[in-house]
């Protein structure tokens, strides 16, 4: 068992103050009825806050726009009864000691075979991946509704008593693919600089919750559309992409990789060959990062997710780079899924660890 210590410094930023490096990652649950969380939402975060979380930032949470979610149990993050089940998660987090942010969300053109049509799947170029149509275009309206949905998500999130906020800008969904070429083939001025949106919606999300509330975003290279496709092909491309970003209100990084071991930048010359996503990311941008990828589970939690069993790993890796401060905190997914109480153990120098299996999925515990 690594020495753990690095893991439970406490963190402190100008805006945001943790007791340790612990961040319980985003995972899409769909236990919310008609998009309300409901106790046993509440319950769940609780639990995770009460096992030693530092924190909790919850499942995508959908904003008030007709194409937000792809699966009806999805919470909203919107109208009455749900911000009063978002109220319920936070007093239930905070009663424990926990601190927590919700993660705000537009899927875009995500397709949900099971649970979703394309009446109202909107995204830049009514594309969900390169030659594969699916929804409709976006207009100039509907681009700046989406922008003004995350940014009264966002200031409802401070109202309510959250400890920050994160906007969802990874993985193919909405934000994402703005940024990325292949879903977006606009010719206007959404297309021409494929950064705007993203940078639209922070700007208006800081604007919203003012200068001192903490604002994460989350970001990746790879898409659920193609793992391989990247964003930023170099350091300079990456400091080109994250720079704007920083300066338009974000604060913390969120890097998401599916290994978080992976080098981003491997032929890089010129130092930082063995740094992943998040170390570069806080090197071109000097902001703090939050890695994420495969931590504590064998595997990657994309096959994890689709079924494929996995094993608890050893840390000391991610330990190592943690004390180099490589980055500044540390996204854990299926491990706290399967055992709410992982941080106090890896605190504990226990060994009792619980495999991922996707019955866990199957229940909210």
């Amino acid at each position: 068992m690594a020495k753990v210590d690095a893991l439970f410094q406490p963190f402190v930023s100008e805006k945001l103050t943790l007791p340790n490096r612990i961040v319980m990652a985003p995972m899409t649950r769909s236990f919310s009825p008609g998009g309300v969380p409901g106790p046993d939402v509440a319950q769940y975060y609780a639990r995770r806050a009460e096992g030693q979380v530092g924190l909790i930032v919850t499942e995508g949470t959908v904003i008030d726009r007709p194409g937000a979610a792809n699966d009806p149990a999805v919470p909203h993050f919107y109208g009455e009864a749900a911000l009063e089940g978002w109220a319920r998660v936070v007093e239930a987090v905070h009663a424990k000691g926990g601190r927590i942010a919700p993660q705000i969300w537009h899927v875009g053109s995500a397709i949900n075979p099971r649970n979703r049509d394309e009446t109202h799947a909107e995204s830049p170029s009514g594309l969900y991946k390169p030659g594969r149509p699916f929804g409709h275009e976006m207009s100039v309206a509907d681009i700046e509704a989406a922008i003004a949905g995350y940014a009264r998500a966002a200031g409802d999130a401070k109202r309510l008593g959250f400890d920050a906020v994160e906007l969802h800008g990874a993985h193919g969904y909405l934000i994402d693919q703005f940024q990325w070429e292949g879903t977006n083939q606009r010719s206007d001025v959404w297309g021409q600089d494929r950064s705007r949106f993203a940078r639209e919606v922070v700007a208006a999300v800081r604007a919203a919750i003012g200068p001192d509330f903490p604002l994460i975003l989350r970001l990746s290279q790879w898409k659920q559309q193609d793992y391989e496709t990247r964003l930023a092909a170099t350091p300079q491309a990456l400091a080109d992409w994250l720079q704007p970003l920083s300066e338009a209100g974000v604060d913390i990084f969120h890097c998401s990789q599916r290994r978080f071991w992976e080098p981003e930048f491997p032929d890089e010359k010129d130092g930082g060959a063995e740094l992943n996503f998040a170390g570069w990311a806080k090197k071109v941008t000097a902001k703090p990062t939050i890695t994420v990828g495969s931590v504590g589970l064998s595997g990657e939690f994309i096959a994890g997710f689709a079924g494929e069993a996995s094993q608890p790993t050893p840390i000391d890796g991610l330990v190592t780079r943690l004390e180099a401060q490589e980055f500044d905190l540390v996204a854990v997914g299926r491990a706290l899924i399967v055992d709410p109480d992982w941080a106090a153990r890896v605190r504990d120098g226990r060994q009792d660890f619980t495999p991922f299996d996707r019955a866990a999925l199957m229940t909210l515990a």
